[in-house]
């Protein structure tokens, strides 16, 4: 059985990434990519479709003992897992070299105190769980094969097989080291080569030292902010420069229920404002090959601009269900694919803008392309600006005028004027600066309402929407406005969970509400970071700190964070851990350390 979600911790090479249950077992892998078939799928099933698990050994038909103590190795993504048992105590290393050749999972047991039996449970299912592979002996070496996969296992443990499940039984005595190491291969090429464990994890430590030592953010969230900018590296795909929102699918927002959605695709809003975050901590080298990614992506055909593309730049990513998985804790559809690829979200152009305008002043070096392909994007928003959208949360139901797509095509139009400004575009400036007057009349206008002296989700709407949060930040209005003031005020009475906590905007539990789908949800992370930064930008810095600090104590014990919480439940929910979680962590931190708005 899965675990909760805050249960995991992550491991990975910046081309996929695995899941570690706290009782050892992997629980979800994809291999090759993050957007490949997945080998371990029992955190959408069961264990009949694929785990491995190594740990103490224990008695059949009993619950695998779950580690004491946790940690990773410094600043790095080496997962280290200790249990105390009765014969002793050890240490299992888990990590994912950066990749240079076969992807591996590389797990090194060691022995603490003791002598400690152990146990080495490896299931393989390829497709999602659906397909067995051929397991067999090729050298010396175990190999699973099914159609175009192969994976390669290697240890100097004694293996043997019993219910298409490899094991190996084993004790370690204190300062003795076991390696198991997965590789993936194409089946039709030659094994992939013997792995090193030893060199490997010294390599691993090294690029984690190497690629920290680069964060410019020395303040007192120092932990929790080298900790996120670890987890969007990890989500971060070397090849291309292409970020996931999350290396997971279907975990569920609602546990139980139907909002149940693949991130493992690079939302274009997702990585923009990843970008920001990544620039503002001294990480040039990534914002460069995300802003070559987006070229990639996009090419010549703005028009069309997707609100989500593979992480390779592919467009075409069909939803489809998979029905042979019983969902994580029976939340069902599992999806893979998104079906919301294709819908109209007019608040990305703003997004895009707004990071390639904090790229150039930030002084990146300058791209011909990328100012004319902005150029492009306001010519396009200028004949579409009006017309009605799906919006920031990718509703299901019926497009409507939302405020926050409004406000982002403002910004997309006013970061355009000031690349003409500063004389590195040409466009028509005059046409445009009255566009951008007509954007934010419009939205003054139709999107407030004055007797409760708040803005809402939508034009003509009663709803309220935490996406209204990013109006100061974004310059729309300055955060005195009292307009910003009781928009804030107004989230905050009624978009607020028992526990301070911001949700996106109103559902209707059970039945099919704004968003187009039935059940509620949990509150959205992000929105409540938002939260925290609009307090400190309209004075009420103390109140931001402790929504701040209450945020990070939801993390779980790695510092990792799903998409939402649920107050209900007290658990995190939704897929994990989530890019669109850490980014805003990481900003809300330089914010509130500006401001000097810490304890301690």
């Amino acid at each position: 059985m899965a675990g909760r979600i805050e249960d995991y911790a992550l491991i990975g090479d910046m081309q996929t990434a695995a899941l570690v249950c706290r009782d050892g077992t992997v629980d979800w892998l994809c291999l090759p990519r993050f957007d490949s078939h997945a080998i371990f799928a029992g955190l959408l099933g069961t264990g009949e479709h694929g785990f491995w698990r190594l740990g103490p050994a224990y008695a059949p038909g009993a619950e695998p003992p779950t580690a004491a103590r946790r940690t990773y190795r410094g600043d790095s993504l080496i997962l280290e897992s200790e249990w105390d048992t009765p014969r002793g105590t050890v240490r299992v290393t888990d990590f994912m070299p950066p990749r240079d050749g076969a992807p591996q999972v590389i797990r090194i047991v060691e022995g603490v105190s003791g002598r400690v039996p152990m146990r080495s449970e490896l299931r393989m299912r390829f497709s999602y769980g659906r397909v067995v592979p051929w397991v067999h002996k090729h050298e010396g070496r175990t190999v699973a094969v099914a159609g175009p996969d192969s994976v390669w296992f290697d240890t100097e443990a004694e293996t043997y097989g019993k219910a298409l499940t490899t094991y190996a039984d084993f004790t370690v005595s204190p300062g003795e080291r076991i390696a198991f190491t997965i590789s993936w291969e194409p089946s039709h090429k030659e094994p992939p080569a013997l792995p090193e464990p030893e060199q490997s994890l010294e390599a691993t430590e090294d690029f984690w030292r190497d690629w920290v030592e680069h964060c410019t953010y020395h303040g007192p969230y120092r932990e929790a902010v080298v900790r996120s900018l670890i987890t969007l590296k990890a989500l971060t795909y070397a090849p291309t420069g292409g970020i996931v929102a999350a290396p997971t699918t279907s975990l569920p927002e609602d546990i139980g229920g139907v909002r149940n959605w693949d991130y493992r695709y690079t939302w274009l809003r997702d990585a923009a404002i990843t970008l920001s975050s990544l620039l503002r901590t001294g990480y040039r080298e990534e914002a460069r090959a995300w802003r070559e990614w987006l070229l990639r992506a996009v090419a010549g055909d703005p028009e069309n601009l997707q609100i989500m593309y593979g992480i390779a730049g592919e467009r075409e990513l069909g939803e489809a269900e998979l029905d042979w998985l019983p969902g994580y804790e029976n939340s069902t559809p599992v999806r893979v694919g998104n079906g919301a690829a294709h819908q109209l979200q007019l608040d990305v152009y703003g997004e895009v803008t707004e990071a390639l305008h904090l790229a150039h002043m930030t002084g990146l070096s300058r791209n011909d392309y990328a100012s004319l392909l902005q150029l492009k994007l306001i010519r396009y928003l200028e004949d579409h600006w009006q017309e009605p959208d799906e919006g920031i949360w990718e509703v299901r139901g019926p497009r409507r005028h939302f405020v926050h797509s409004k406000v982002m095509a403002w910004v997309a139009v006013d970061r355009t004027i000031k690349l003409i400004e500063s004389g590195d575009a040409d466009g028509p400036l005059e046409r445009w600066k009255q566009l951008r007057d007509d954007i934010h009349r419009d939205v003054c206008e139709k999107g407030y309402d004055k007797e409760r002296n708040t803005f809402t989700q939508s034009y003509g709407s009663q709803e309220l929407d935490a996406s209204l949060l990013l109006i100061p930040q974004m310059g729309f209005l300055p955060p005195d406005d009292k307009r910003v003031i009781g928009t804030i005020e107004a989230i905050q009475r009624e978009l607020s969970t028992s526990d301070g906590f911001i949700l996106r905007y109103p559902t209707e539990g059970g039945s099919e509400g704004v968003d187009g789908l039935p059940g509620d949800e949990g509150a959205f992370l992000a929105c409540s970071f938002w939260m925290a930064d609009d307090l400190a930008m309209i004075g009420r810095v103390d109140e931001a700190r402790r929504l701040f600090e209450k945020l990070l104590a939801l993390r779980n014990d790695l510092g990792l964070l799903a998409e939402e919480w649920d107050p209900r439940l007290q658990r995190q929910v939704g897929n994990f851990p989530q890019a669109f979680s850490h980014v805003p962590l990481i900003d809300t931190a330089l914010r509130l350390t500006a401001s000097g708005a810490y304890g301690g």
